[in-house]
């Protein structure tokens, strides 16, 4: 059979930004799209490839009008990582729709009529942000569109990102704009090396291979972590790397080697081997100094990090008094940040490791009033966690993307704090449980905090007061 008409869809305005990052238009005859790589004042006409009633999905095939906002991508990988999926609207445009965001999932969802919500606080820079990365070695490179056409076998080795769509395909980085340096020069210089001496990158289909991951994280303080997952153990080779490493990179603060031989990249269940250094790198948030180790969960962007906990801080109003509960911990880190301004912080984190460095960075800092519980919260507080701990007089949420369960929901309501701060990275999901807490409690006001530049991603910070 041949192939389907290409069907084309003419003079449709993009109108808005959806919050996958997709562009949302209509045709003429008020037909909607999602369409990708497309900015809010586009003029375009678009190649349909899915149509379902009246919602389509494409992307642009002739530009008729450029919107106020479009720039140029500054990335060579834009459009095909799966990364970065705004760098085609410039910052300013990227802030207008996250706070558009915001704002409008608190009135939809939330049910608010008229949310006090701030203008967003933006990245002081929007490259080279990130303190952790996570490569993946591959042996099925994605091929661009004109190497399918050339003479000869390609080289398919490739260390990079998962193709979005594709898991098995590594789109091959040559410099991401994410991490700061050594991270793209690390990765070149091991892809180099590996590539040199006939290493095999790994085969996500088989599961076999010997170089499988490679994971970078640094520091505003210029510290840095490399962790190398093997999925194959070879002794010698793996001494050759290591050495390349420390050699070539003497910035290298710890160095790890993982050896996993399951059919997942997960490491949180595997056995840790430390190369060199202390096994772990130092990051400061404000005045918190806070110990990362190669499983340590953190935020990703340090900087914007310690201008969202100010939010918290500023929110908080603390006098000295408060019993504050931190729940979805994670780290400790917002109740360490607020600690030294209140009478106790009582955390509680359902991942063991968590806990771990929760009290590690407690004793790194001397901090002496915080107790850190390992546990499921909805649990802890359905078996009477206030009543065991004392009354709480604040209550912080960083709860995942999902949002709180519902049976939790109520027993918030019931725990009478007078303060509730809620900290998320979805607002339809904080909008929805705000939409319940809002029956007992005022939506004071919410700041929202860009922590990734150049992605629809945004966090949010609302401050909910007990009603009298």
């Amino acid at each position: 059979m041949g192939k389907s008409k290409q069907m084309i869809a003419e003079q449709v305005r993009i109108l808005d930004m959806g919050d996958q990052g997709m562009g949302i238009g209509k045709d003429p005859e008020g037909r909607v799209y999602l369409v990708r790589d497309a900015v809010p004042g586009d003029l375009v006409d678009i190649e349909v490839k899915k149509h379902r009633n009246r919602l389509g999905n494409g992307r642009p095939v002739r530009m008729l009008e450029s919107s106020s906002w479009r720039t140029h991508p500054f990335c060579s990988h834009f459009g095909v990582c799966g990364g970065c999926k705004w760098q085609h609207m410039s910052y300013e445009g990227q802030l207008s729709y996250k706070f558009k965001n915001v704002a409008d999932a608190l009135k939809r969802i939330g049910g608010l009529p008229d949310p006090q919500v701030r203008p967003i606080c933006g990245a002081p820079e929007d490259r080279y942000y990130r303190n952790k990365l996570e490569f993946s070695f591959g042996n099925s490179r994605w091929l661009e569109p004109d190497e399918l056409t050339r003479e000869g076998a390609p080289d398919r080795n490739a260390l990079g990102f998962h193709r979005p769509g594709s898991f098995e395909k590594i789109v091959d980085i040559t410099h991401c704009h994410l991490q700061p340096e050594p991270s793209n020069a690390i990765r070149n210089a091991v892809r180099t090396w590996a590539k040199e001496k006939g290493h095999t990158f790994y085969d996500v289909k088989n599961h076999s291979g010997f170089l499988r991951n490679l994971i970078i994280r640094t520091t505003t303080l210029g510290q840095v972590m490399v962790t190398l997952v093997t999925g194959e153990d070879l002794p010698e080779a793996l001494e050759q790397i290591n050495q390349l490493l420390l050699l070539q990179f003497p910035q290298i603060t710890t160095l790890y080697h993982i050896h996993n031989p399951k059919k997942n990249d997960t490491i949180f269940d595997l056995d840790l081997h430390l190369v060199h250094g202390p096994g772990y790198i130092l990051e400061s948030i404000g005045q918190l100094q806070c110990r990362i180790g190669p499983k340590s969960f953190f935020q990703t962007n340090s900087i914007q990090a310690a201008r969202l906990y100010g939010f918290v801080e500023e929110f908080a109003k603390l006098t000295g008094h408060e019993i504050i509960y931190d729940l979805y911990s994670g780290t400790g880190t917002i109740g360490l940040f607020l600690a030294g301004r209140c009478r106790q912080v009582i955390g509680v984190e359902e991942v063991p490791e968590a806990v771990e460095d929760a009290y590690l960075n407690a004793s790194l800092n001397q901090i002496k009033n915080v107790v850190f519980h390992t546990g499921d919260v909805r649990k802890m507080m359905m078996e009477g966690l206030f009543g065991r701990e004392g009354k709480p007089d604040l209550i912080v949420l960083d709860p995942p993307r999902a949002g709180l369960h519902q049976d939790i929901l109520p027993l918030l309501i019931d725990s009478g704090a007078p303060k509730i701060i809620y900290v998320s990275c979805n607002p339809a999901t904080q909008a929805r449980d705000l939409k319940v807490l809002c029956t007992a409690y005022e939506h004071r006001i919410s700041q929202p905090v860009d922590m990734f530049p150049h992605t629809a991603h945004i966090e949010n910070v609302t401050l909910l007061e007990l009603k009298s």
